[in-house]
């Protein structure tokens, strides 16, 4: 097993540290840097210590019973939430979305962000500048870059369709809910893999529907899904934006985007102009 996972199995004393014994079992998701040891999932740490730790606290201060589901931390005897680079948390089964629980991922995301109403924005979004963070940014015009040639025309169009919008308050979100969403029978949904950022509700929304729209079979109704929201159509268009701004960010200066990628974001556009052009 040790050889099969490499570097992504705990080593003993950080197994030590969180009280934890058994044999490490890759699982799916995480690119495949997560393991379950002993009914807890382990990974490294995919931010500095003190965003881990408020991840953590904040988790832990969620009350149940509120329409969703997290994965608690689990801390090491000194109380430490990273042990060496490591993580540990309670281990939630379920089916993840979004396919057949388009309406669950969005409900879920609607209570989660419900019970974030209150909750003071962390300064550390200011010094994110991983691909998502650059592309939350130029979605909303707080950043130019330049993206690369092959989504340079769906890029350029998305730009020439922005508007802008009605200040509605900000608040923290989670940009990824897509595929971050677990659905168990007799459980409420489970919000996984937390992804922060400081936007309207309604834009975390937004990126769901994107990314139906880019890469997956999204029912045709959730289109308008927002649509009583008077700049719902502006919502998606920023997602989109955010979809490919990441994705040049991450294919680098001199990257390629993937096979077919530039005429999905194409076909997805053209979706969003055509609906609300029907309207």
């Amino acid at each position: 097993m040790t050889e099969l996972l490499g570097d992504a199995v705990p080593p003993p004393a950080v197994l030590d540290a969180f009280g934890v014994q058994g044999p490490a079992v890759p699982l799916a998701g995480g690119q495949g840097r997560s393991v379950l040891v002993g009914g807890f999932v382990f990974k490294p740490a995919e931010a500095p210590d003190d965003e881990v730790e408020w991840s953590a606290s904040l988790f832990e201060s969620l009350a149940p019973g509120s329409g969703f589901r997290v994965p608690l931390p689990r801390r090491a005897a000194d109380g430490r939430s990273v042990v060496d680079g490591w993580t540990a948390s309670e281990f939630l089964t379920g089916e993840p979305g979004p396919r057949r629980h388009w309406d669950g991922v969005l409900g879920a995301g609607r209570a989660f962000h419900a019970a974030l109403r209150h909750v003071p924005r962390p300064g550390f979004l200011d010094r994110h500048t991983h691909p998502w963070a650059v592309g939350d940014r130029v979605a909303w015009g707080e950043q130019d870059v330049d993206v690369i040639d092959d989504l340079a025309a769906p890029f350029a169009a998305l730009r020439e369709l922005r508007r802008p919008v009605r200040q509605d308050a900000a608040q923290l979100v989670h940009g990824d809910l897509t595929g971050n969403v677990l659905f168990a029978e007799d459980e409420v949904p489970a919000v996984i893999d937390f992804s922060p950022y400081w936007r309207p509700p309604v834009f975390a929304e937004a990126v769901v529907v994107a990314d139906g729209l880019l890469w997956f079979d999204l029912p045709s109704g959730l289109l308008s899904g927002g649509g009583d929201h008077p700049d719902w159509q502006q919502m998606l268009i920023r997602a989109l934006i955010f979809r490919l701004v990441a994705q040049s960010e991450s294919a680098g200066p001199a990257g390629r985007a993937r096979s077919g990628e530039p005429a999905l974001f194409v076909r997805a556009i053209d979706a969003v102009v055509r609906k609300f052009a029907a309207l």
